[in-house]
């Protein structure tokens, strides 16, 4: 407490002299004894103005040039150009007003700069400009807004029906991945169920999940569309895929869904890069915590056939976890009980009723 004592008083000492400061500034104005001298610090500040425009403009553009094809990783999906289409259309309408705003800034700083005799045009309103720097923004991004709805309704609106159908699930911090069975149909989760062994809180009291399977990384079909439903268990995650241009928050207690069509393999993607440990990626790029670097999994895509003999051999969670169905039973069939009881008891005969 003294300490933050000491540091009030300090401040506010600081605070009184630079008012007496600026009152002996105002009286020294007012009394016509001001006199203001423009150094050589105004003429270098000008100069340096233009200097950094050149050297920040020439850094900025190795640094765009260099990283472009980290930035632009080969697109692998169908969706994936027009996305990349709409990316750099925004991108350029908003760099050519970027780079022209910022000329204008820097060579009006250093052509007005401050010079003895000269005063500043006092233009306070024109009605002309303000309706051209309004509209013309407006309507070039309402086009803008308008093709990015358009495409973006696309792959977030209804899948077609012959989709793979997979659910994607974040948790801090790796990826859980189910797939539906035989009967394309993913059964009940109940996050109550959740446990070491059951991750995904799978009802197996629901016939449709008997036959869901996880799997420890995402397989695809190429050419084929596929669809990802979405969710987290815990925080707000992401799922990026920069090959496939697929990005889609992943929220707890609100499932989300994305739709593409893959059209590269993994095989013919390495072939392309010439790197033959190429995987395609599924990243977390929300900071969701201490371990987040550590949410990523591997992505095959693979030819229609390999993608069927690969989902034939997988076994349900069903299967790999008898004691989990057993329990599963148990208590299903205790409910059986403990309902046929209370329908007994319930039952009043005609004998009982001429007892009473």
């Amino acid at each position: 407490m003294i300490a933050l004592g000491i540091l009030l008083v300090l401040v506010l000492l600081l605070v009184v002299f630079g008012l007496l400061f600026r009152i002996q500034i105002l009286t020294s104005i007012f009394s016509g004894s001001s006199t203001r001298e423009i150094g050589t610090s105004n003429r270098v500040n000008a100069i340096l103005f233009i200097l950094f425009m050149v050297i920040g403009g020439g850094a900025f553009a190795y640094s765009f040039i260099e990283n472009y094809g980290k930035m632009n990783p080969p697109i692998a999906s169908v969706h994936g150009h027009e996305m990349e289409r709409l990316f750099w259309t925004t991108m350029i309408i908003i760099g050519i007003v970027f780079v022209l705003t910022h000329i204008a800034l820097f060579v009006y700083s250093y052509k007005y700069q401050h010079k003895e005799g000269r005063r500043a045009y006092f233009f306070p309103h024109n009605n002309k400009i303000e309706i051209i720097w309004t509209v013309i923004p407006a309507i070039v991004m309402a086009g803008l807004v308008f093709a990015g709805w358009k495409e973006w309704t696309k792959i977030t609106g209804p899948a077609p029906k012959d989709s793979v159908v997979l659910e994607v699930m974040g948790k801090q911090f790796n990826w859980l991945v189910r797939y539906p069975g035989r009967d394309q149909k993913l059964g009940v989760v109940n996050y109550r169920l959740i446990d070491a062994t059951n991750e995904f809180g799978f009802d197996l009291s629901d016939k449709s999940g008997l036959d869901d399977f996880v799997a420890g990384e995402i397989h695809v079909p190429k050419g084929h569309p596929v669809l990802l439903k979405i969710r987290s268990r815990d925080v707000l995650h992401a799922v990026y895929m920069p090959h496939f241009r697929v990005q889609m928050y992943a929220v707890p207690g609100m499932p989300t869904k994305f739709w593409f069509t893959p059209t590269k393999t993994t095989d013919e993607m390495r072939a392309q890069l010439g790197n033959p440990k190429f995987n395609y990626e599924l990243a977390c790029n929300q900071i969701c915590g201490r371990g987040h670097f550590a949410m990523k999994l591997n992505i095959i895509v693979d030819e229609p056939d390999d993608y069927v003999a690969w989902f034939s051999q997988q076994k349900s969670f069903s299967e790999q976890n008898p004691d989990v169905l057993a329990s599963f039973k148990q208590k299903s069939e205790k409910l059986g009980e403990t309902e046929n009881a209370s329908a007994a008891a319930a039952v009043v005969t005609p004998a009982a009723k001429a007892s009473l």
